[in-house]
């Protein structure tokens, strides 16, 4: 663990999301910091959203097909809140409650993102739906990864070959750098849960950054403070 002393927090498990605009390496940190507890001995299980459960993967085929889309803003926010409901009874709580580290990519805030700062959904709307579908849940820590959105597209592009771009990775290059700007200002305003992370980097490099945010803001907190 490059000498680095983890002590796990005791009792219930911890919730660690991933945010971040179209191809900014999300599947690629989670899967890297999934083996980095792994290797500290402590249980994890990576999950997504929309899907993870699977009522939620249905409801994540009709979002990323697009009919989201067609319905309008405001029903695509409704599919979303019912995959995140069967998720997180059926999946992130079970799993917490058990003591084992839940990595998610993408949960509420993405939301906030797509649906509320770029679809204009009324936030009374999304509080709403977010205390009916995960009550006081929230993550332990976000972390944003950060990059141009120029940078997010090529590689999105890579990754999909010859595949059609999904419903959010189709949309135009304004939109992604609102998306951008959208997530800045969510980990502006929360900087106690939200750790933006450079993400424009090889992935070794921004795995390392990933970890000094968990160290800082999870492994650090569980240390007792010594006496002066």
């Amino acid at each position: 663990m490059n000498g680095i002393a983890v002590k796990p927090p005791s009792g219930r498990g911890r919730f660690i999301t991933f945010e971040g605009g179209e191809g900014s390496g999300k599947s690629t940190q989670i899967r890297k910091l999934a083996e980095r507890l792994d290797a500290a001995r402590l249980k994890t299980i990576v999950t997504r959203e929309p899907g993870g459960s699977p009522g939620a993967e249905i409801m994540r085929h009709l979002v990323l097909s697009g009919m989201g889309k067609l319905l309008g803003p405001d029903a695509e926010t409704l599919l979303f809140a019912a995959a995140r409901d069967d998720h997180v009874r059926s999946v992130i709580q079970p799993a917490l409650n058990q003591g084992t580290w839940v990595l998610c990519d993408r949960f509420s805030d993405s939301t906030r993102a797509y649906q509320g700062s770029l679809g204009s959904v009324p936030a009374g709307l999304i509080n709403a739906m977010q205390r009916v579908t995960i009550g006081d849940l929230k993550p332990d820590l976000t972390i944003i990864l950060d990059l141009p959105v120029e940078v997010g597209l090529q590689r999105a592009a890579a990754r999909r070959g010859k595949d059609a771009p999904d419903r959010f990775e189709a949309e135009d290059l304004q939109f992604h750098r609102n998306l951008r700007e959208a997530y800045r200002k969510i980990a502006a305003d929360d900087p106690e849960r939200c750790v933006l992370v450079d993400a424009d980097a090889d992935p070794d490099t921004v795995a390392g950054r990933v970890w000094s945010a968990l160290r800082d803001h999870i492994f650090a907190a569980a240390i007792p403070a010594q006496p002066a």
